[in-house]
């Protein structure tokens, strides 16, 4: 790293602090960044101030959205309200949209329960979520039949559906979850023994 120069410094620095970069790509993005021409570098500038200026959550669903109001997705009304997908993070959406094969309303937790990391039931937006749901079974909105989690199949998604599912159960909503196994091409000697445990627990009768 070219040292002595507290400015480069601090953008390494700065960038090394987003998921998934570390110091090696932190500092060659930093020497891009550097190399390229000034009307670049105030162009990313611009972007990165405007974010927080422009960008909010959905007082529904939590994703985020530049709407004044509600978002694209709980805006839709060609969408089924019956049927709605929590998700942990807001880009979970697209993923799932892309596939074509939903089409009801979205929830976003913004994380997972993770007690080891401090992320307690409260630090999420699971109040709203229960809140939306009662507000569906007592008349006062679009009533909601399924509730569909599409979490990590982590140990933290895992603990965050069976934390919600105990408390849905009691009010009688059906509940699922997407399934995990074998990706469509897979093969099986390459599939570790979880994922393969997975695929057999979730199997389907043909």
């Amino acid at each position: 790293m070219i040292h002595h120069m507290p400015s480069f410094e601090k953008l390494v620095f700065e960038l090394a602090r987003l998921p998934g970069i570390g110091p090696k790509t932190a500092q060659r993005l930093a020497y891009h960044i550097l190399k390229s021409p000034a009307d670049y570098t105030e162009a990313l500038s611009e972007a990165v101030r405007q974010l927080p200026e422009k960008v909010r959550q959905c007082p529904q669903c939590f994703t985020y959205t530049e709407n004044l109001d509600l978002c694209h997705y709980c805006s839709n009304p060609e969408r089924d309200d019956s049927v709605l997908c929590i998700v942990e993070e807001p880009g979970d959406i697209s993923r799932i949209d892309s596939s074509g094969a939903f089409r009801g309303r979205y929830h976003v937790l913004h994380g997972a329960i993770s007690p080891l990391d401090g992320v307690e039931p409260e630090d999420l937006t699971i109040e709203p979520l229960l809140k939306r749901i009662r507000m569906g079974l007592n008349d006062e909105a679009p009533a909601i039949k399924e509730v569909i989690f599409a979490l990590d199949a982590d140990l933290e998604g895992d603990t965050t559906v069976l934390y919600l599912a105990k408390i849905l159960k009691e009010k009688g909503v059906k509940i699922s979850r997407i399934a995990h196994g074998v990706p469509i091409g897979g093969d099986i000697d390459y599939i570790d023994n979880r994922t393969l445990g997975r695929a057999l627990e979730n199997r389907i009768s043909l």
